[in-house]
Parts: structure tokens; C-alpha cells; sequence
């Protein structure tokens, strides 16, 4: 029985689980981007923000926490060194969730996954992206053409 236990277990037993979570979050450190399942997203959040926060606070110590939770030289290597410095001032929320839409094969929910910080194109806020109102399905109506303007004026 799974009474009160709030986690997702996405269908592994502990150990499988917990080397799932691991992979998950070292290729979202290396790469900073990352395309995935929606259930296994929502659980890596869970799993790799405490880390994120611990890289925040440069010690032996910290590094030792990180570790443990990783098991990855390069990835902890590449978390204190380079995301630890982008995300300290934030206080929280680290990472993005957003929904890409179902996979072909097993209609499995897929999203992707990111470090808020690196993203360049949330980071500047263009305005490609927000909708000038509303459109009909129509479409919008053709501009009228106006005859090109001829240079006869030689006389």
C-alpha cells in the first residue's frame, strides 16, 4: 500500500528509481536542457533542486552532499563552477517545466525541462512570442494594392 507517501514512484522499485533520478539530473546539469517524460520531469524537479541549492554554499562539505546525491565528477564539477554562479541569487525554482505535446509511439505526455537561467529567449522577453488579440478564422483581410507610382515627371 502507498498510503501517504507522496511522491511519484514512476513504476520502478527504489533502487532503479533513485539511478533514474540520477541520470536524469547529471544530463540536465551538463546539457541545461533536457527532453523527457512529463512524470520523470516533475520528479527530477523534486530531486535536483535541494542539489541545486546546495551548490549555492562552495564547502568541502557541500560538494561531499552533492556528490553523494550525483555520483558524477564532471556534473558536480560543472554545478559549482559554472550554474552555481547563475543561480545565486535566486531563491528558489531553478528549473522549467513545459509540455511538448504526446510521443508518437506510446502516447507518453513529453516535456522538456531546463535551467531557468539559461535560457536566453524567456531571459529577453520578445515580444514574437505574445499575440496582438484576437484573430478571426477567416484570417485578416488582404491589403488593397496600390499601383507602383511611375517616374514620368522628366518633362
Amino acid at each position: 500500500m502507498r498510503h501517504g507517501k507522496k511522491f511519484n514512484h514512476l513504476k520502478r522499485k527504489k533502487g532503479h528509481r533513485d539511478a533514474t533520478l540520477r541520470a536524469l539530473s547529471v544530463s540536465l546539469i551538463m546539457h541545461k536542457r533536457i527532453t523527457t517524460t512529463l512524470a520523470k520531469a516533475k520528479a527530477l524537479r523534486l530531486f535536483v533542486e535541494p542539489v541545486m541549492t546546495k551548490s549555492k554554499s562552495n564547502t568541502t562539505h557541500s560538494r561531499r552532499l552533492v556528490f553523494s546525491s550525483l555520483m558524477h565528477k564532471e556534473a558536480v564539477k560543472e554545478l559549482f563552477n559554472e550554474v552555481a554562479g547563475k543561480i545565486a541569487d535566486r531563491p528558489g525554482g531553478y528549473t522549467r517545466v513545459i509540455k511538448t505535446g504526446f510521443r508518437k509511439t506510446d502516447s507518453a505526455e513529453m516535456a522538456i525541462i531546463e535551467l531557468v537561467d539559461y535560457n536566453t529567449d524567456y531571459a529577453s522577453g520578445s515580444s514574437a512570442t505574445k499575440s496582438s488579440g484576437k484573430r478571426s478564422r477567416r484570417g485578416s483581410k488582404k491589403a488593397v494594392a496600390t499601383p507602383p507610382v511611375s517616374s514620368n515627371e522628366e518633362e
